[in-house]
């Protein structure tokens, strides 16, 4: 399957047009959207941006969305926060939301809360959607700071997902491989970036795109 992989929309609702084309051009099969799709609300935002989205949508929330998103996302795509589907043999496996941030924001989870809605739905293998990356990839601030959640580390040493797919740190954005493990940012939609990804028969390619606009 190929996926076009989104991340951070923070609300800007002109990426609804670049997402759209980049998925025809690059023929992708859906769109997979890592969470942060309105900036602190409201649902009606992440309502006009998922209704004008073409393909098929899987996604989760944000530690910026709203605790209500999830219902939004049921009602125009997949809701993916806390679930494990099966998608043409791939096992998807998603959770919203983040590990603590110094900034109160409104979907936030502490490392055991992380760690036990994870591993109530995680499989050997799967691909893994989550808002906030695991300690150590690809969750690097600017002050030279490691901010990722120990709590998914943990699961991806167990689980070894074969993607591992995250947003949540703006300047963090890149494509790391590491112990047959791919760890993609595609960086902020806000800014005119995602990515395209490609798993075949346990093989993920993938690239960097944007920014588009």
């Amino acid at each position: 399957m190929k996926f076009l992989v989104v991340t951070d929309i923070h609300g800007k609702r002109s990426a609804v047009d670049w997402i759209n084309r980049a998925a025809k051009e690059n023929n992708t099969d859906c769109v997979l959207i890592l969470g942060d799709i309105t900036d602190f609300g409201p649902d009606d935002m992440a309502e006009k941006i998922l209704s004008g989205i073409e393909q098929d949508v899987y996604a989760i929330p944000g530690n910026c969305d709203p605790l209500t998103v999830p219902s939004v996302v049921r009602r125009f795509g997949t809701d993916m926060h806390g679930k494990c589907i099966e998608l043409n043999g791939l096992t998807l496996v998603g959770l919203g939301g983040s590990n603590p941030s110094p900034f109160g924001t409104p979907f936030e989870m502490n490392e055991d809360a992380i760690l036990r809605e994870l591993k109530k739905v995680s499989k050997e293998g799967m691909i893994l959607m989550i808002h906030a990356p695991p300690y150590g990839f690809n969750d690097t601030i600017p002050t030279g700071l490691n901010v990722g959640s120990r709590s998914i580390a943990k699961i991806v040493e167990e689980f070894k997902p074969i993607l591992v797919l995250s947003g949540h740190i703006h300047e963090a954005v890149g494509i790391v491989v590491s112990d047959g493990t791919t760890f993609i940012n595609p960086g902020p939609a806000m800014e005119g970036k995602c990515a395209v990804v490609e798993v075949n028969g346990g093989k993920v390619e993938a690239k960097l795109l944007g920014p588009l606009g």
